[in-house]
Formats: structure tokens, C-alpha cells, sequence
């Protein structure tokens, strides 16, 4: 199993917030820093939903059927997916780091494995899907070392 080797890189997300970790120590007392931060503002599907749900012509006369909503929030968390691929590419084409693991909950992990690069995707030593955003470094750095060292 992978194990959190100095210089690892850790991205926790969960489709509105980010972040890039390195761990500066090693895989015994990891000290995990962060690189970057990245969030974005996700509005309530209400704020931005119309008025009413389109209507569209259906079989038989006079018939018209509602058109189902567009979910606004998935489409912001996927774009929010694309723009942290991204900038792993950026990274990685530089030589940030050689080694990277994801967290984060299983629909956005899978959403962001969709989108990595190969370059990006070559780095992945371990893929986590727990939701870790809010918790303090301290916490991550034990769950994060018992998650991926079973003998912890």
C-alpha cells in the first residue's frame, strides 16, 4: 500500500473547496503543508433555477410535459473538477511533485479521475474517498497515515 513518503503530494476536495498538500517530512511523522487553496462559492439551485420549469410538446393533442431542472450545483462541482485537473497538470508538468494521493468523496473522485491527465494519472499512488475538507491537518495527517499504513 502506498504510504505518505516525504515530498507526497495529498489534494483533499469535495467539489467546492481544495486543497494541495505536501507532506514535508515523511511516511513515519508526516507534516502535511499546504501548497494551495482553491474554493469556489456554489449558490443554492433555487437562486439560480427559473421562475418555472420549461414545458415542451408531448405525444397527443394539447399535451405539453415539464422539462426536469437543470442541477446547477453538479455542473459547478464537474467544472470545479476540470479547473483541479488542471492545475494538478500544471504542477506535475513542472516536477511539483512525483507522487500524489486523492481524497475525496466518491462521486467527486470520480468525476476528477475522469478528467486527470495521464501525466497526473501516471503520479496516483493512492485514492481515498472520504470527505476531509473540514477537518484540521493534525486530524488529517493521523487518518490520512492509518488509511494508507494499516500497521499504523
Amino acid at each position: 500500500m502506498a504510504t505518505l513518503t516525504n515530498g507526497t503530494w495529498v489534494l483533499i476536495a469535495d467539489g467546492k473547496k481544495a486543497l494541495f498538500l505536501r507532506n514535508d517530512l515523511d511516511e513515519i511523522t508526516p507534516d502535511l503543508n499546504v501548497v494551495r487553496l482553491e474554493s469556489q462559492e456554489l449558490p443554492l439551485n433555487r437562486d439560480l433555477a427559473a421562475d418555472r420549469q420549461g414545458r415542451r410538446p408531448d405525444v397527443g393533442a394539447g399535451q405539453r410535459s415539464e422539462m426536469e431542472e437543470t442541477d446547477w450545483q453538479s455542473l459547478a462541482k464537474e467544472r470545479f473538477a476540470d479547473e483541479m485537473a488542471d492545475i494538478l497538470y500544471k504542477y506535475a508538468h513542472k516536477g511539483a511533485y512525483e507522487r500524489i494521493v486523492l481524497v475525496a468523496p466518491a462521486r467527486v473522485l470520480g468525476e476528477l479521475r475522469q478528467k486527470l491527465h495521464k501525466e497526473v494519472a501516471a503520479r496516483v499512488v493512492a485514492e481515498l474517498p472520504k470527505d476531509l475538507t473540514n477537518h484540521p491537518l493534525d486530524k488529517v495527517e493521523k487518518m490520512l497515515k492509518a488509511a494508507l499504513d494499516p500497521k499504523a
